[in-house]
Protein backbone atom coordinates (compact mmCIF):
# COMPACT_ATOMS: atom_id res chain seq x y z
CA UNK A 1 0.00 0.00 0.00
CA UNK A 2 1.44 3.90 -1.08
CA UNK A 3 2.25 6.05 1.71
CA UNK A 4 -0.40 8.93 2.13
CA UNK A 5 1.70 11.95 1.34
CA UNK A 6 1.08 15.65 3.50
CA UNK A 7 -2.26 16.46 1.23
CA UNK A 8 -3.91 13.31 1.73
CA UNK A 9 -2.72 13.35 5.49
CA UNK A 10 -3.95 16.40 6.20
CA UNK A 11 -7.61 14.99 5.28
CA UNK A 12 -6.85 11.89 6.66
CA UNK A 13 -5.17 13.18 10.30
CA UNK A 14 -6.58 16.21 10.56
CA UNK A 15 -9.62 16.86 9.43
CA UNK A 16 -9.04 19.66 6.55
CA UNK A 17 -9.76 19.37 3.20
CA UNK A 18 -6.90 20.50 0.65
CA UNK A 19 -8.25 22.32 -2.46
CA UNK A 20 -6.98 23.78 -5.39
CA UNK A 21 -7.16 26.98 -5.97
CA UNK A 22 -7.04 27.61 -9.51
CA UNK A 23 -8.70 25.86 -13.11
CA UNK A 24 -7.67 26.13 -16.74
CA UNK A 25 -8.58 24.24 -19.66
CA UNK A 26 -5.20 23.46 -20.29
CA UNK A 27 -4.99 20.74 -17.23
CA UNK A 28 -8.73 19.10 -18.20
CA UNK A 29 -7.74 17.85 -21.40
CA UNK A 30 -3.79 17.07 -20.39
CA UNK A 31 -4.56 14.84 -17.47
CA UNK A 32 -3.43 17.69 -14.72
CA UNK A 33 -6.42 17.91 -12.63
CA UNK A 34 -6.87 14.65 -12.48
CA UNK A 35 -3.30 14.13 -11.39
CA UNK A 36 -3.84 16.77 -8.47
CA UNK A 37 -7.18 15.09 -7.68
CA UNK A 38 -4.88 11.66 -7.25
CA UNK A 39 -2.36 13.43 -5.04
CA UNK A 40 -5.21 14.65 -2.67
CA UNK A 41 -6.95 17.86 -4.11
CA UNK A 42 -10.22 17.67 -2.97
CA UNK A 43 -12.20 20.64 -4.57
CA UNK A 44 -11.29 23.53 -6.77
CA UNK A 45 -12.40 27.18 -6.70
CA UNK A 46 -12.20 29.76 -8.91
CA UNK A 47 -12.95 33.49 -9.52
CA UNK A 48 -12.92 35.99 -12.41
CA UNK A 49 -9.04 36.62 -11.81
CA UNK A 50 -8.06 32.99 -12.36
CA UNK A 51 -10.38 32.55 -15.67
CA UNK A 52 -8.82 35.97 -16.81
CA UNK A 53 -5.06 34.73 -16.26
CA UNK A 54 -6.54 31.09 -18.18
CA UNK A 55 -8.35 32.50 -20.84
CA UNK A 56 -6.17 35.26 -22.06
CA UNK A 57 -3.06 33.38 -21.64
CA UNK A 58 -3.67 30.68 -23.82
CA UNK A 59 -5.63 29.36 -26.81
CA UNK A 60 -7.47 26.62 -25.55
CA UNK A 61 -10.59 28.84 -25.51
CA UNK A 62 -9.99 30.32 -29.15
CA UNK A 63 -12.19 27.90 -30.91
CA UNK A 64 -14.88 27.53 -28.50
CA UNK A 65 -14.67 31.42 -28.75
CA UNK A 66 -14.86 31.65 -32.41
CA UNK A 67 -17.64 29.23 -32.67
CA UNK A 68 -19.98 31.02 -30.23
CA UNK A 69 -19.11 34.60 -31.47
CA UNK A 70 -20.10 32.78 -35.19
CA UNK A 71 -23.43 31.73 -33.90
CA UNK A 72 -24.68 35.24 -33.04
CA UNK A 73 -23.58 34.67 -29.05
CA UNK A 74 -22.51 38.06 -27.44
CA UNK A 75 -18.88 38.40 -25.82
CA UNK A 76 -20.60 38.24 -22.08
CA UNK A 77 -22.81 35.34 -23.12
CA UNK A 78 -19.28 33.65 -24.96
CA UNK A 79 -17.66 33.90 -21.64
CA UNK A 80 -19.92 32.18 -19.81
CA UNK A 81 -19.77 29.31 -22.08
CA UNK A 82 -16.36 29.34 -21.79
CA UNK A 83 -16.77 28.85 -18.07
CA UNK A 84 -19.31 27.07 -17.24
CA UNK A 85 -17.68 24.32 -20.30
CA UNK A 86 -14.76 24.46 -17.85
CA UNK A 87 -16.92 24.02 -14.64
CA UNK A 88 -18.72 21.01 -16.17
CA UNK A 89 -15.53 19.15 -16.98
CA UNK A 90 -13.72 19.91 -13.49
CA UNK A 91 -17.28 18.74 -12.08
CA UNK A 92 -17.01 15.63 -13.86
CA UNK A 93 -13.78 15.04 -12.74
CA UNK A 94 -14.32 15.75 -8.95
CA UNK A 95 -17.47 13.95 -8.97
CA UNK A 96 -15.79 10.51 -7.36
CA UNK A 97 -14.40 12.31 -4.82
CA UNK A 98 -17.83 14.17 -3.82
CA UNK A 99 -19.69 10.64 -3.87
CA UNK A 100 -17.12 8.98 -1.72
CA UNK A 101 -16.85 11.85 0.88
CA UNK A 102 -20.84 11.67 1.06
CA UNK A 103 -21.14 15.19 -0.02
CA UNK A 104 -18.23 17.00 1.79
CA UNK A 105 -15.62 17.42 -0.70
CA UNK A 106 -15.04 16.97 -4.84
CA UNK A 107 -16.60 20.64 -5.10
CA UNK A 108 -15.99 23.00 -7.79
CA UNK A 109 -16.84 26.93 -7.63
CA UNK A 110 -18.04 29.52 -9.85
CA UNK A 111 -18.79 33.14 -8.79
CA UNK A 112 -21.41 35.36 -10.17
CA UNK A 113 -20.39 38.35 -11.69
CA UNK A 114 -18.89 40.76 -9.69
CA UNK A 115 -20.64 43.65 -11.18
CA UNK A 116 -23.38 42.93 -9.50
CA UNK A 117 -21.55 41.97 -5.70
CA UNK A 118 -23.70 45.31 -4.37
CA UNK A 119 -26.82 44.09 -5.75
CA UNK A 120 -28.99 41.60 -3.65
CA UNK A 121 -31.66 40.68 -5.95
CA UNK A 122 -29.00 40.34 -9.22
CA UNK A 123 -26.87 38.18 -7.04
CA UNK A 124 -29.95 36.19 -6.05
CA UNK A 125 -30.94 35.54 -9.82
CA UNK A 126 -27.73 35.15 -11.08
CA UNK A 127 -26.69 32.23 -7.98
CA UNK A 128 -30.35 30.40 -8.77
CA UNK A 129 -29.04 30.84 -12.35
CA UNK A 130 -26.38 28.97 -12.68
CA UNK A 131 -27.23 26.46 -10.05
CA UNK A 132 -30.16 25.65 -12.27
CA UNK A 133 -27.98 25.73 -15.57
CA UNK A 134 -25.04 23.63 -13.99
CA UNK A 135 -27.51 21.56 -12.52
CA UNK A 136 -24.60 19.20 -10.34
CA UNK A 137 -25.08 18.29 -6.51
CA UNK A 138 -21.37 19.07 -6.48
CA UNK A 139 -21.33 22.68 -7.67
CA UNK A 140 -20.73 25.36 -5.10
CA UNK A 141 -21.75 28.81 -6.60
CA UNK A 142 -19.62 31.55 -5.15
CA UNK A 143 -21.40 34.58 -3.41
CA UNK A 144 -19.32 37.94 -2.14
CA UNK A 145 -19.76 38.29 1.76
CA UNK A 146 -21.17 41.65 1.34
CA UNK A 147 -23.63 43.45 3.32
CA UNK A 148 -25.57 42.84 0.31
CA UNK A 149 -24.55 39.28 -0.50
CA UNK A 150 -25.72 38.56 3.21
CA UNK A 151 -29.40 38.49 2.17
CA UNK A 152 -29.08 36.32 -1.62
CA UNK A 153 -26.52 33.81 1.26
CA UNK A 154 -29.80 33.17 3.33
CA UNK A 155 -32.22 32.66 0.27
CA UNK A 156 -30.29 30.90 -1.58
CA UNK A 157 -29.74 28.23 1.73
CA UNK A 158 -33.11 28.52 2.06
CA UNK A 159 -33.78 26.80 -1.41
CA UNK A 160 -31.32 24.08 -0.59
CA UNK A 161 -28.48 25.60 -2.75
CA UNK A 162 -24.88 24.78 -1.95
CA UNK A 163 -23.25 27.95 -1.20
CA UNK A 164 -19.58 29.31 -1.31
CA UNK A 165 -19.59 32.88 0.83
CA UNK A 166 -16.45 34.57 -0.88
CA UNK A 167 -14.27 37.74 0.26
CA UNK A 168 -14.82 37.10 3.67
CA UNK A 169 -12.72 39.36 5.97
CA UNK A 170 -13.86 40.97 9.54
CA UNK A 171 -14.98 38.77 11.93
CA UNK A 172 -18.49 41.03 12.23
CA UNK A 173 -19.06 40.02 8.51
CA UNK A 174 -18.16 36.60 9.05
CA UNK A 175 -20.84 36.43 12.02
CA UNK A 176 -23.25 37.75 10.02
CA UNK A 177 -22.77 34.88 7.34
CA UNK A 178 -22.95 32.11 9.96
CA UNK A 179 -26.28 33.64 11.03
CA UNK A 180 -27.69 33.52 7.61
CA UNK A 181 -26.86 30.01 6.60
CA UNK A 182 -28.63 28.99 9.88
CA UNK A 183 -31.71 31.16 8.87
CA UNK A 184 -31.22 29.70 5.38
CA UNK A 185 -31.10 26.25 7.38
CA UNK A 186 -34.62 27.10 9.42
CA UNK A 187 -36.27 28.08 6.62
CA UNK A 188 -35.84 25.40 4.25
CA UNK A 189 -38.47 22.48 4.33
CA UNK A 190 -36.06 19.85 2.26
CA UNK A 191 -33.77 17.43 3.46
CA UNK A 192 -30.91 19.74 5.42
CA UNK A 193 -28.79 16.87 5.08
CA UNK A 194 -28.35 17.82 1.56
CA UNK A 195 -27.35 21.63 2.03
CA UNK A 196 -23.73 22.03 1.96
CA UNK A 197 -21.68 25.38 2.49
CA UNK A 198 -18.04 26.69 3.07
CA UNK A 199 -17.15 30.34 4.31
CA UNK A 200 -14.28 31.43 2.47
CA UNK A 201 -12.33 33.89 5.08
CA UNK A 202 -9.51 35.40 3.02
CA UNK A 203 -5.68 35.68 4.94
CA UNK A 204 -2.68 36.70 3.28
CA UNK A 205 -3.87 39.97 2.25
CA UNK A 206 -4.71 40.93 5.63
CA UNK A 207 -1.02 41.26 6.52
CA UNK A 208 -0.25 42.65 3.56
CA UNK A 209 -2.97 45.51 4.44
CA UNK A 210 -1.62 45.38 8.20
CA UNK A 211 2.12 45.16 7.08
CA UNK A 212 1.37 47.91 5.25
CA UNK A 213 0.37 50.09 8.09
CA UNK A 214 2.61 48.71 10.69
CA UNK A 215 5.41 50.00 8.72
CA UNK A 216 4.20 53.52 8.36
CA UNK A 217 3.60 53.74 12.35
CA UNK A 218 7.15 52.86 12.19
CA UNK A 219 7.44 51.90 16.05
CA UNK A 220 9.62 49.23 16.97
CA UNK A 221 6.47 47.80 18.92
CA UNK A 222 4.41 48.14 15.36
CA UNK A 223 7.46 46.40 13.52
CA UNK A 224 7.37 43.54 15.75
CA UNK A 225 3.56 42.57 14.79
CA UNK A 226 4.25 42.67 10.86
CA UNK A 227 3.27 38.90 9.43
CA UNK A 228 1.24 37.95 12.38
CA UNK A 229 -2.36 39.93 11.90
CA UNK A 230 -3.63 37.22 9.18
CA UNK A 231 -3.11 34.52 11.34
CA UNK A 232 -4.02 35.38 14.38
CA UNK A 233 -7.64 37.10 12.35
CA UNK A 234 -7.75 33.69 10.64
CA UNK A 235 -8.06 31.32 14.49
CA UNK A 236 -10.31 33.76 15.85
CA UNK A 237 -12.61 33.45 13.25
CA UNK A 238 -12.41 29.34 13.93
CA UNK A 239 -13.09 30.05 17.55
CA UNK A 240 -16.07 32.12 16.03
CA UNK A 241 -17.39 28.99 14.36
CA UNK A 242 -17.03 26.99 16.92
CA UNK A 243 -18.97 28.92 18.89
CA UNK A 244 -21.76 29.40 16.25
CA UNK A 245 -22.29 25.64 15.68
CA UNK A 246 -23.06 24.74 18.87
CA UNK A 247 -25.48 25.21 21.20
CA UNK A 248 -29.80 24.57 21.34
CA UNK A 249 -29.98 26.60 18.10
CA UNK A 250 -27.51 24.76 15.83
CA UNK A 251 -28.27 21.14 17.83
CA UNK A 252 -31.96 21.62 16.14
CA UNK A 253 -30.90 22.08 13.12
CA UNK A 254 -28.76 18.94 13.63
CA UNK A 255 -31.08 17.21 14.80
CA UNK A 256 -32.68 17.62 11.04
CA UNK A 257 -29.81 16.36 9.76
CA UNK A 258 -27.91 19.57 8.97
CA UNK A 259 -23.86 20.13 7.84
CA UNK A 260 -21.69 22.66 9.29
CA UNK A 261 -20.71 25.98 6.78
CA UNK A 262 -16.90 24.80 6.81
CA UNK A 263 -14.44 28.16 7.15
CA UNK A 264 -12.43 27.71 4.32
CA UNK A 265 -8.73 29.15 4.05
CA UNK A 266 -8.61 31.48 0.60
CA UNK A 267 -5.94 33.65 -0.26
CA UNK A 268 -3.53 31.18 1.25
CA UNK A 269 -0.20 31.73 -0.64
CA UNK A 270 2.51 33.70 0.86
CA UNK A 271 3.00 37.24 -0.59
CA UNK A 272 5.65 38.15 1.52
CA UNK A 273 9.28 36.31 0.62
CA UNK A 274 10.43 37.15 4.28
CA UNK A 275 7.92 34.58 5.19
CA UNK A 276 7.60 30.95 4.68
CA UNK A 277 5.92 29.42 1.92
CA UNK A 278 3.53 27.27 3.97
CA UNK A 279 2.55 29.77 6.94
CA UNK A 280 -1.22 30.28 5.86
CA UNK A 281 -1.56 26.15 5.97
CA UNK A 282 0.96 25.35 8.94
CA UNK A 283 -0.60 27.30 11.59
CA UNK A 284 -4.68 27.08 10.45
CA UNK A 285 -4.78 23.21 10.05
CA UNK A 286 -8.08 21.49 12.11
CA UNK A 287 -11.00 19.48 11.79
CA UNK A 288 -14.23 20.46 9.31
CA UNK A 289 -12.02 23.40 7.21
CA UNK A 290 -10.38 23.50 3.47
CA UNK A 291 -7.51 25.58 2.76
CA UNK A 292 -7.72 26.33 -1.15
CA UNK A 293 -4.58 26.82 -2.12
CA UNK A 294 -2.42 27.82 -5.73
CA UNK A 295 -0.19 25.28 -6.77
CA UNK A 296 2.87 26.17 -5.62
CA UNK A 297 1.64 26.28 -2.23
CA UNK A 298 0.01 22.77 -2.40
CA UNK A 299 3.83 21.26 -3.81
CA UNK A 300 5.10 23.27 -0.91
CA UNK A 301 2.96 22.04 1.95
CA UNK A 302 3.40 18.04 0.28
CA UNK A 303 6.96 18.77 0.31
CA UNK A 304 7.76 20.66 3.82
CA UNK A 305 5.04 21.03 5.35
CA UNK A 306 3.69 20.92 8.91
CA UNK A 307 1.11 18.27 10.19
CA UNK A 308 -0.35 19.50 13.40
CA UNK A 309 -3.46 20.79 14.29
CA UNK A 310 -2.91 24.55 15.03
CA UNK A 311 -6.00 26.68 13.98
CA UNK A 312 -7.26 26.62 17.68
CA UNK A 313 -3.92 25.88 19.73
CA UNK A 314 -3.60 29.22 21.75
CA UNK A 315 -6.74 31.23 20.45
CA UNK A 316 -5.65 33.50 23.74
CA UNK A 317 -2.19 34.33 22.13
CA UNK A 318 -4.56 35.37 18.54
CA UNK A 319 -6.39 37.44 20.75
CA UNK A 320 -3.54 39.42 22.17
CA UNK A 321 -1.79 40.17 18.90
CA UNK A 322 -5.24 41.74 17.58
CA UNK A 323 -5.16 43.66 20.81
CA UNK A 324 -1.52 44.66 20.40
CA UNK A 325 -2.27 45.64 16.70
CA UNK A 326 -5.16 48.15 18.24
CA UNK A 327 -2.43 49.47 20.93
CA UNK A 328 -0.45 50.11 18.12
CA UNK A 329 -2.66 51.82 16.23
CA UNK A 330 -4.04 49.69 13.47
CA UNK A 331 -7.85 49.72 13.45
CA UNK A 332 -8.94 46.10 12.16
CA UNK A 333 -12.25 46.79 11.76
CA UNK A 334 -11.11 49.37 8.95
CA UNK A 335 -8.50 47.04 7.44
CA UNK A 336 -11.29 44.53 6.74
CA UNK A 337 -13.79 46.80 4.83
CA UNK A 338 -10.85 48.35 2.77
CA UNK A 339 -9.85 44.94 1.85
CA UNK A 340 -13.56 44.05 1.20
CA UNK A 341 -13.59 47.16 -1.04
CA UNK A 342 -10.65 46.19 -2.82
CA UNK A 343 -11.52 42.50 -3.51
CA UNK A 344 -14.80 43.17 -4.71
CA UNK A 345 -13.23 45.93 -6.96
CA UNK A 346 -9.89 43.99 -8.11
CA UNK A 347 -12.23 40.96 -9.28
CA UNK A 348 -14.87 43.32 -11.00
CA UNK A 349 -11.59 44.83 -13.16
CA UNK A 350 -10.33 41.68 -13.69
CA UNK A 351 -13.95 40.54 -15.67
CA UNK A 352 -14.08 43.83 -17.18
CA UNK A 353 -10.59 43.75 -18.57
CA UNK A 354 -11.32 40.14 -19.74
CA UNK A 355 -14.47 40.99 -21.69
CA UNK A 356 -12.61 43.96 -23.15
CA UNK A 357 -9.89 41.60 -24.20
CA UNK A 358 -12.89 38.79 -25.84
CA UNK A 359 -14.20 42.39 -27.48
CA UNK A 360 -10.86 42.55 -29.29
CA UNK A 361 -10.74 39.14 -29.92
CA UNK A 362 -14.38 38.94 -31.12
CA UNK A 363 -13.38 41.84 -33.93
CA UNK A 364 -10.73 39.94 -34.86
CA UNK A 365 -12.52 36.68 -35.81
CA UNK A 366 -15.35 38.54 -37.08
CA UNK A 367 -12.81 40.57 -39.80
CA UNK A 368 -11.76 37.35 -40.70
CA UNK A 369 -8.50 37.04 -38.46
CA UNK A 370 -9.86 33.50 -37.36
CA UNK A 371 -6.97 30.61 -38.64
Amino acid sequence: MTQANRLQELCESQGQSPWLDNLRRGWITSGELEHWVERGVRGITSNPSIFQKAIEKSSDYDDEFGDAIGGGESVEDAYWQLVTSDIRSALKILRPVHDASDGVDGFVSIEVAPAIARDTAATTASARQLHETIDQPNLFVKIPGTSEGIPAIQQMVSEGRNINITLLFGLERYGQVIDAYLTGLETYDGDLSKVVSVASFFVSRVDTEVDRRLEAIGTEAALALRGKAAVANAQLAYQLYLERFSGERWDALVARGARVQRPLWASTSTKNPDYIDTLYVDTLIGPNTVNTMPEATLDAFDDHGTLARTVDADPDAARRVIDDLAEAGVDMADVTNVLEREGVSTFEKSYDELLGALEGKAAELQSGGRS
